[in-house]
């Protein structure tokens, strides 16, 4: 069943959440916890329920056949079942533990990643643009739930840091896997552009996912200035590795490194953010 949950992406889900909670809250509480179980189980349901809506497509690529409804080991039937489970606890949880906002906030998530997103990308090159509003909202509902005001800049530029980043992350997939998503008859950016420019824009992305780090300690009005030190030299080091997309070409090795690296920024960015709150 985790694997039905994408058991790795709702555990990141989660962690965001987190980081959101901890710049509202500045602290641990009892409340961080029954928030994080009720996102992680909604997002194990939106991801289950993912997975039913793609069964068919899943079966037709490498990266994906062996999920567990196109490899058989789970029915589509009990796929749902599990998806429905999944969604019912964690909107019950959100519903006792923390707030309004906070509960329509998953429901918004749940709405756009299932309801718009989904039927999106198999029509549109581009519905990853849209579609990576879904990854800014789990650390705006940690931030409701601690009590933060959904207006703050402080959690706007945080949400606008996961935005962005799941941009280039999602197009370095499709460099890797293009030929999985055109046999599966996903609509791809390769349709539209050739790799040499969409090594540059994902290239852009990226340093703009770099400058846009150094938004979060600004607007939450962090007093340590090494915060600030340490997110400039790592979105500067980001940014010159990255480059390497554009003087290097996309091989494979290249991607990869660069798929990697990125997500290692992130969590090394909002690991920086969250341990100075906690601490300062």
């Amino acid at each position: 069943m985790s694997d039905l949950g994408k058991f790795k992406i709702t555990v990141f889900v989660a962690f965001s959440t987190s980081v959101g909670f901890i710049l509202s809250s500045g602290s641990l509480e009892i409340k961080l916890i029954w928030t994080l179980a009720g996102v992680f189980l909604l997002a194990s349901g939106s991801s289950a329920l993912n997975e039913y809506q793609e069964k068919d497509r899943d079966a037709l690529m490498a990266r994906t056949m062996n999920r567990p409804i196109p490899s058989g080991r789970i029915s589509p039937a009990s796929a749902l079942i599990f998806s429905i489970a999944m969604l019912i606890s964690g909107f019950g949880i959100l519903f006792i533990f923390t707030d309004f906002s906070t509960l329509m906030l998953g429901f918004t998530a749940l709405v756009w990643y299932n309801v718009i997103y989904t039927p999106l990308k198999i029509r549109y090159a581009m519905a990853v643009v849209p579609g990576s509003i879904i990854g800014a909202i789990p650390p705006v509902m940690g931030w409701t739930a601690s009590g933060g005001d959904l207006s703050h800049p402080g959690i706007m530029a945080l949400a606008l840091f996961f935005f962005i980043w799941q941009i280039p992350h999602f197009w370095l997939l499709v460099l890797l896997y293009d030929q999985d998503y055109q046999r599966a008859a996903f609509p791809t950016i390769t349709q539209i552009y050739n790799n040499t420019q969409i090594n540059r824009m994902t290239f852009i992305w990226i340093v703009s996912l770099g400058i846009s780090s150094l938004l979060i300690p600004v607007f939450n009005n962090f007093q340590n200035i090494f915060v600030l030190v340490f997110l400039s030299i790592l979105a500067l080091w980001i940014s010159i590795f990255s480059f390497r997309l554009v003087s290097q070409g996309s091989s494979r090795l290249l991607l990869r490194k660069t798929f990697l690296i990125i997500n290692l920024y992130v969590l090394s960015v909002v690991a920086i953010i969250a341990i100075d709150k906690l601490i300062f």
